[in-house]
């Protein structure tokens, strides 16, 4: 590796004056500046950026620890955080969790590791008993993506409670009374927070949830279409599906069209989660999309407050949804769903 002293050399000067030239400390002269930089050329000679980074106190860098990168929502808000953080000047680090516990210590580890200046992270199932306490204790700025942790710091994540609602209710509307729903990862309160929202919209119509139709799809594609396709092979199977992530809703549509069953002439569907495809498909699906670009632009801001010294009360802020309305649930002419504003 080319050295200061190597460009020094070259250039037939002092290493500090090699140092002059690159940090603006002290004025040189045109003819000595000259062959410095030409030194520097032609010996390709890089600033250490980490070592000056790291005596300056920062490193101009944000880890971001997520799972499932290849979910497009996941691959989505990767990317809405990355642009806004590229906007302030900062590089992102990105770690994939898999959504396992000890899997997310490694990759938060590794970035604590790398003196990032700020975390963010989507928490695994666990992460307020191990993970998020090891960041805290390092003073390291974190906010949390996505999913709800009962502990002091911001966070910011889409509303799951009202959208779910919303979609089984309107399911509901239509004359549907046995409504299957496909319940995400178990441990995160995404899972929790949308499976209640379908759970009220049963009570208001005075029906009890029936585990006999509650799937827990895992929030995986694979998982999903198994559990889907021995549900809808039985005889007494329903004829309504809320799936309440993306990658399960790939998932039942594969098991549904295994099936050969039709949407929404044997079965009406409505998903959270929307795709750039969605509006393609036929049937079109209707579905509740967040806002990701937000969702993203909000945890950037959040984490810049708190890396610039802001010490106020930790925010807990909701990004609202919008409904779909297309023709995967039946109706032939879609109606606008009203919107919800905020989970109850």
């Amino acid at each position: 590796m080319t050295t200061m002293g190597d460009v020094a050399r070259i250039a037939g000067v002092s290493a500090s004056t090699v140092s002059h030239v690159l940090n603006g400390t002290r004025k040189v002269n045109t003819a000595t500046r000259l062959r410095v930089e030409a030194a520097i050329e032609q010996s390709g000679y890089r600033r250490n950026g980490v070592a000056r980074s790291l005596a300056a106190g920062r490193t101009h860098t944000v880890g971001l620890s997520i799972s499932a990168l290849t979910n497009p929502y996941f691959n989505s808000l990767v990317h809405a955080v990355e642009r806004a953080l590229s906007a302030a000047g900062y590089v992102l680090i990105v770690g994939d969790s898999h959504d396992e516990l000890q899997s997310e210590k490694r990759v938060t580890d590794s970035l604590l590791d790398r003196q990032v200046d700020g975390m963010i992270v989507a928490p695994a199932a666990g992460s307020e008993r191990l993970t998020l306490p090891d960041i805290t204790r390092t003073g390291t700025p974190l906010v949390l993506i996505d999913r709800g942790v009962d502990i002091g710091c911001d966070q910011v994540g889409p509303e799951n409670v009202a959208p779910a609602r919303a979609l089984t209710e309107h399911l509901l509307e239509l004359g549907h009374r046995r409504i299957a729903v496909l319940r995400g990862l178990a441990g995160i309160s995404s899972t929790t927070e949308r499976f209640d929202g379908y759970g009220a919209a049963l009570a208001d119509h005075g029906i009890e949830v029936d585990p006999a139709l509650v799937l827990d799809g895992a929030s995986s594609t694979e998982v999903a279409e198994r559990e889907v396709h021995a549900l809808m092979s039985t005889a007494h199977r329903p004829h309504a599906l809320v799936s309440l992530n993306n990658a399960m809703t790939i998932g039942a549509l594969k098991a549904l069209r295994v099936l050969g069953l039709s949407i929404p002439g044997d079965v009406a569907f409505v998903c959270y989660d929307d795709f750039e495809w969605a509006d393609l498909f036929e049937p079109r699906l209707t579905a509740a999309a967040q806002d990701v670009d937000t969702i993203g632009a909000t945890a950037v801001e959040l984490l810049l407050r708190r890396m610039r010294g802001d010490d106020a009360v930790p925010q807990h802020i909701r990004v609202p949804t919008t409904l779909h309305h297309r023709n995967s649930c039946g109706c032939t002419t879609p109606q606008p769903i009203a919107s919800p504003i905020a989970d109850r």
